[in-house]
């Protein structure tokens, strides 16, 4: 039996000519929302928008709930605290949500915090793929 064995040069890293670079000269400018006019009455759209969300991702459960009042709680604190800018705001859903037991859920603090950020970017017209 012969057997024929195909080499195939690999260069590993490539040579930095085979990729062009393209350098942001601008930083990603930060999303801020609109000042609250009402702090609880956007935690109570955020707390049923979540839970649906979470109900979809994956099955109904009842900590699904849980979880959502309590995200929702954090929010309006924040909000209320004066917190406009969306990047603040999902670092304290996660750093808040540390603390809290997923261990009945699919879910963890940053997917919770991640899924926040994309139902705020929608309620306010931007492509939370490309931030337009």
């Amino acid at each position: 039996m012969l057997s024929v064995i195909l080499c195939v040069p690999l260069c590993f890293p490539p040579r930095p000519s085979a990729f062009k670079i393209k350098k942001m000269t601008q930083p990603i400018p930060p999303i801020t929302l609109p000042p609250p006019e009402n702090p609880l009455l956007e935690g109570e759209w955020l707390r049923e928008r979540l839970q649906r969300w979470l109900d979809t991702e994956f099955i109904p459960e009842a900590v699904n709930q849980n979880i959502a009042q309590r995200a929702a709680q954090i929010f309006v604190r924040q909000r209320m605290e004066g917190e406009n800018d969306l990047g603040s705001l999902v670092i304290a859903i996660v750093t808040e949500m540390q603390s809290y037991d997923f261990s009945n859920s699919f879910y963890g603090e940053f997917a919770i915090a991640n899924a926040v950020s994309d139902l705020l970017l929608e309620s306010l017209g931007i492509d939370k793929c490309c931030g337009q």
